[in-house]
């Protein structure tokens, strides 16, 4: 390995890091908030070895934490001894893989799996599967976030992603966000699909209402659309369930389609559709749609690995049980900045009485912990699945020297 890669020896700053960061890599970004360079459970460490609890997890990916041994064993045997092959031929990790997701999806006979390399991909499989069923309208939500590729980005709701690249892809319409009858009037003969995200992460961690999945159901059964359900970010036990459209909450209700990716490979990119029955599982052919990397062995394998250690170690039940607790203890602190907590298991917002997400995530940094101000008003919270109640703790209590410190800075 070059010297220069070689953190420990090297001994560069995180600010002479980031300098070459600034000279190297595209700012699509931003300047980077600090210089990562190794982790362990639930927590990372910079290059000028300060320590942080890392409750992000790489936005809902790392739902193992950091170098989990068991992820790290499957991933280095699976490529000591095959890492990639082409699509023309199968390996079994991605069979293994396929048949797992299908099992805990509670799929019919007849339904298939797509594999991909990212949650944005997967939404685009989605969107060329709707566009398969003959119809060309699709419709989204009001704060909705499916990628920034075209046909995601047309999903996309937010005005700042999407005009620079006008025109896009045509035929989607967004509905306004829990609006049962908007739907309803928005729904005809030449809609396609119907996409939705039961919790909008990037619009703040914001659950659907009770009744909206049921009856989304409702219409797209009633119109012949296909119920397209994004759970890139509410999957692979985030929200304590497998995945959330499972939660009697949310009405238990079986999609057509849906799309995962994040915490599914623990870290490693991995994203798939899963098409509910052989309707849907027959609309792409061959030829029809495809992907190089997608499905690959190392990246199944440590799907596999991901999956088997949440079920082996209860880790639906800790997102449920430590997910509380963080919404009842900030609840229970009476901090006047604090509005309430949203979301479910560890998908969690903060939502706060004014718009000082984006300082009092900088104060919790310089605290050592890692939160995302996902709105003006809102710190968003997705740790791994394998965070402790010790740990959980230890972010209540240094909330409110956060949200005091905000406070002061406010300009008047």
């Amino acid at each position: 390995m070059s010297p220069d890669l070689q953190l420990s020896s090297a001994g560069l700053t995180g600010a002479a890091w980031t300098r070459r960061h600034t000279d190297a890599v595209m700012n699509t970004f931003g300047p980077p908030q600090r210089v990562l360079v190794r982790g362990e459970g639930a927590n990372v460490w910079d290059a000028d070895g300060n320590r942080y609890l890392d409750l992000l997890a790489g936005i809902a990916v790392n739902a193992l934490g950091h170098a989990h041994p068991f992820l790290v064993s499957a991933v280095t045997a699976q490529l000591a001894s095959l890492g990639h092959v082409s699509n023309l031929f199968a390996t079994a990790p991605q069979v293994a893989l396929a048949e797992r997701l299908l099992d805990l999806a509670g799929a019919p006979d007849g339904s298939r799996v797509f594999f991909t390399n990212s949650g944005t991909e997967a939404n685009e499989a989605a969107f060329k599967l709707s566009r398969r069923t003959g119809r060309v309208g699709v419709v989204a939500i009001e704060g909705a976030f499916h990628g920034r590729t075209m046909d995601a980005l047309a999903l996309t709701h937010k005005a700042a992603y999407r005009e620079p690249f006008e025109p896009l892809p045509p035929g989607v319409v967004h509905v306004p966000f829990g609006d049962v009858e908007a739907l309803r009037a928005a729904v005809g003969p030449d809609t396609g699909s119907v996409v939705l995200e039961l919790i909008q992460g990037e619009n703040g961690v914001r659950p659907v209402p009770s009744g909206y999945l049921a009856a989304a159901r409702e219409i797209t059964r009633a119109a012949g659309a296909l119920l397209v359900l994004d759970e890139i970010q509410t999957g692979i036990g985030r929200t304590g369930a497998w995945f959330a459209h499972q939660h009697a909450d949310f009405g238990a209700v079986r999609p057509d389609v849906m799309t995962l990716a994040k915490g599914l490979g623990g870290g490693i990119p991995v994203g798939a559709l899963i098409a509910f029955g052989p309707g849907p599982a027959g609309l792409l052919g061959p030829g029809q749609h495809g992907t190089t990397f997608g499905g690959n062995p190392v990246a199944a394998a440590a799907g596999l690995a991901t999956l088997h250690v949440i079920e082996r170690d209860g880790l639906l039940q800790n997102a449920t049980v430590i997910g509380a607790r963080i919404a009842d203890g900030v609840q229970a602190l009476g901090h006047p900045l604090v509005d309430q907590v949203r979301g479910t298991g560890l998908l969690r917002a903060v939502g706060l009485t004014r718009p000082l997400a984006a300082a009092t995530a900088r104060a919790l940094l310089d605290r050592g912990f890692i939160v995302n101000a996902v709105a003006p008003d809102a710190l968003r919270l997705a740790p791994p699945l394998v965070l402790t109640a010790e740990q959980a703790d230890s972010f209540v209590e240094a909330l409110p020297g956060a949200l005091d410190q905000a406070l002061r800075e406010e300009p008047s």
